[in-house]
């Protein structure tokens, strides 16, 4: 079992039943799944741009990444159905736990100037996405092999009903959400 998983069944899911008073214990938010996504708009004319991308995505989350597609023609950007936009991974279970672990207490500490996460990325629902400009802030990723920095995408899609319930969630794993 992951140490954050672990956490979150022995100290986190008994603050949230009380915190929310929940008839049922299945009524109590978990993490269900995160998905990882980079959008690279020039690699429809630059393959090994994608390539690397998919490589250093894959080191990030530990599971394949696979590579996203044009679904419309737009000819503004030189773009026709099919070709080649970004990548992305959906992470669940020990691979989703291991990932918020080392996103949480690794990566976004190695961010500069960091001040906190802006919590204006809830969606209603209780599911939380964040941006990141650099993907060289994780360990995996060898800055001396990188061409390019990448931003990504996390989203954090979890069963909460509000984004009260959310955001409680997400801060008692250990989000560092803006004061």
């Amino acid at each position: 079992m992951i140490r954050l998983e672990k956490i979150y069944q022995e100290d986190i899911s008994p603050k949230l039943h009380k915190e929310f008073n929940y008839k049922s214990t299945m009524q109590i938010p978990v993490v269900q799944k995160v998905s990882l996504n980079m959008g690279l708009g020039e690699g429809s004319q630059n393959n090994k741009l994608i390539q690397d991308a998919v490589a250093e995505l894959t080191l990030i989350a530990g599971q394949k990444a696979v590579i996203t597609r044009a679904k419309k023609s737009i000819a503004a950007f030189k773009l026709r159905e099919g070709m080649p936009v970004g990548c992305s991974v959906t992470l669940r279970r020990s691979n989703m736990w291991a990932f918020l672990d080392k996103l949480l207490n690794v990566a976004l500490p190695r961010v500069r100037d960091f001040r906190g996460v802006p919590d204006r990325g809830f969606d209603g629902r209780g599911n939380f996405t964040m941006g990141i400009k650099e993907h060289t802030i994780f360990p995996e990723v060898n800055v001396d092999h990188v061409e390019r920095s990448k931003g990504m995408n996390i989203t954090i899609v979890t069963s909460a009903q509000t984004d009260k319930e959310g955001k409680t969630l997400l801060t008692l794993l250990g989000m560092p959400f803006k004061k």
